[in-house]
């Protein structure tokens, strides 16, 4: 029985090409969204991959719905938690909505799906967490103290949580993306992308499917030793 994968925000931008890849390695893949139903069906219809909609910023829902995807395709063995959103703006004009929301869905979702299924993993003695950072978790990044600060947090979430899992065969690894050409980067100004795209010394922005790679590489086998680690994939503009 192949392995079940549960990619949140997997049916768009970079949550689509690591369903993908994660089914190309053999595994079963649900993938979760939050809101669109028809992109999902479409999402459905193109990949054959089984779409689960659910707030990830929502500790019972994420319960609810790993239990309905342990029902209807296997128990949960990879978890990777993608799923995010922004917004942004200077501290002086961010209300406390933009600041909450941001942390319950990009931070807060990493632990309750964490909840939902690290138990399950711990039990069979195997499992893979990958939890999407940020280059701008990394070094900031100015209007952004909501999205820093929640994906700043993921890092060091994956760095205790791979302690925690460790002796159960449990992998809990992060990637800190660059900047992506997915429709979030899309929504920057001109201006302000080709500034930002001059600071890579690469010279280009990133692509999904080279997130998607890394991903698959810390669900396999072959990183069965690598656990705790922040993978950074953003083509030179962050070294640390």
């Amino acid at each position: 029985m192949s392995k079940v994968a549960v990619v949140t925000g997997g049916t768009r931008g970079i949550g689509e090409a690591i369903s993908l890849a994660l089914k190309d390695l053999g595994y079963t893949i649900a993938a979760n969204y939050a809101g669109n139903e028809e992109k999902a069906r479409a999402f459905t219809d193109r990949t054959g991959i089984a779409a689960f909609k659910w707030d990830v910023g929502d500790h019972q829902a994420c319960l609810d719905g790993c239990a309905q995807v342990a029902e209807k395709l296997g128990p949960v063995d990879i978890v990777v938690n993608n799923a995010g959103i922004t917004r942004d703006g200077v501290l002086a004009r961010m209300s406390f909505e933009d600041w909450n929301d941001v942390m319950r869905i990009n931070l807060g979702g990493c632990f309750n799906m964490a909840k939902a299924t690290f138990g399950g993993m711990r039990e069979r003695g195997w499992g893979r967490i990958v939890n999407i950072g940020s280059v701008n978790g990394q070094a900031g990044q100015y209007g952004q103290v909501n999205y820093a600060a929640a994906k700043s947090g993921i890092h060091g979430f994956t760095k205790a949580l791979a302690q925690e899992g460790a002796k159960y065969g449990i992998t809990v690894n992060a990637i800190a993306p660059g900047y992506i050409d997915t429709d979030m980067v899309a929504a920057v100004p001109a201006p302000v992308l080709e500034k930002i795209v001059a600071k890579i010394p690469v010279g280009r922005l990133g692509h999904a499917h080279e997130i998607a790679r890394g991903v698959a590489f810390l669900c396999s086998e072959d990183a069965a030793f690598i656990t705790g680690s922040t993978l950074s994939i953003n083509g030179g503009q962050h070294m640390y």
